[in-house]
């Protein structure tokens, strides 16, 4: 399969960041662990992230071996699976929230372990049809786009690649050269939650990854304030916010990791107040 053979899909993501960027501000996009801390919980916290001001939802895909998040995001992971989340669970709170909301965009997240298990054609096909607009699957390079980007591009699926510090620019036309939807700038060095980024280090990143590239650029991991969303704000196309929304969840939670009447309020609050932000940014 060639990707010079299959267009570049249009989706939900790219009209998002077309009418964002028509009124000039940045997109928040949210995380959340599918499942966390029981399927009917994880379900309400992401019908709630729009209202909230999320304009695309990120939902995690559990799996076993995590290895490119930190801790929260890890034990996230381990407590959807305890209480039963699988794949097909995760699919179901997509065309849950797709009953309720038809314009938000919905990218699932994760590793390429849980997909390859539940067969490429039969997830993608599955995918499609609950709903999902995109895929971000850390552990699959450019060079295995065989196995699932390109697929993905002919279902109709953006696959979203990761840049990282150390894409240099000879590497990044290959990390750029099917990726669709937009560009997912890791911040930092090292795993989801555990540093803050550098504003201008990370402003310079942005600025050059845009000279290879017309896709949006969104910048994540280490983002966990309104203030740190604003500042990055001021030049990306986008602001991920991970490992505080599952804190702010997790902060909830009763002994026994159990969801508590606190626990949808505690992210819609915290989403409000990143989105306050995030719309604060290039206000000047």
């Amino acid at each position: 399969m060639s990707s010079s053979e299959i267009p570049a899909p249009v989706t939900r993501i790219d009209r998002r960041f077309a009418a964002l960027k028509a009124e000039n501000r940045p997109a928040l996009i949210t995380f959340i662990t599918a499942g966390d801390p029981d399927p009917e919980t994880s379900a309400a916290v992401i019908a709630a992230l729009p209202q909230a001001g999320a304009d695309v939802i990120e939902i995690g895909m559990p799996f076993t071996d995590p290895m490119a998040d930190g801790p929260a995001i890890q034990a996230s992971s381990q407590r959807a699976l305890k209480a039963g989340q699988t794949l097909r669970r995760t699919l179901d709170i997509v065309a849950a929230l797709r009953r309720r909301d038809n314009d938000v965009p919905v990218i699932l997240m994760g590793y390429y372990n849980p997909i390859y298990s539940f067969g490429v054609d039969a997830f993608l096909k599955a995918a499609q049809a609950a709903g999902v607009d995109g895929l971000i699957v850390v552990d699959l390079p450019p060079e295995a786009d065989d196995e699932l980007c390109l697929p993905a591009r002919a279902a109709g699926l953006s696959f979203i690649r990761l840049a990282t510090p150390t894409t240099d620019d000879h590497r990044l036309p290959s990390v750029l050269a099917n990726t669709s939807g937009f560009v997912y700038y890791v911040s930092i060095l090292g795993i989801t939650g555990t540093a803050a980024p550098d504003a201008g280090a990370v402003s310079r990143a942005v600025e050059r990854i845009k000279a290879h590239t017309d896709l949006p650029v969104a910048v994540g991991f280490g983002v966990k304030t309104a203030e740190q969303a604003a500042a990055i704000g001021n030049f990306a196309d986008g602001v991920v916010v991970g490992s505080a929304i599952v804190q702010a969840l997790a902060g909830t939670l009763d002994a026994g990791g159990h969801a508590t009447a606190e626990s949808v309020d505690a992210v819609r609050r915290l989403v409000s107040d990143l989105a306050a932000g995030v719309r604060r940014a290039r206000a000047a």
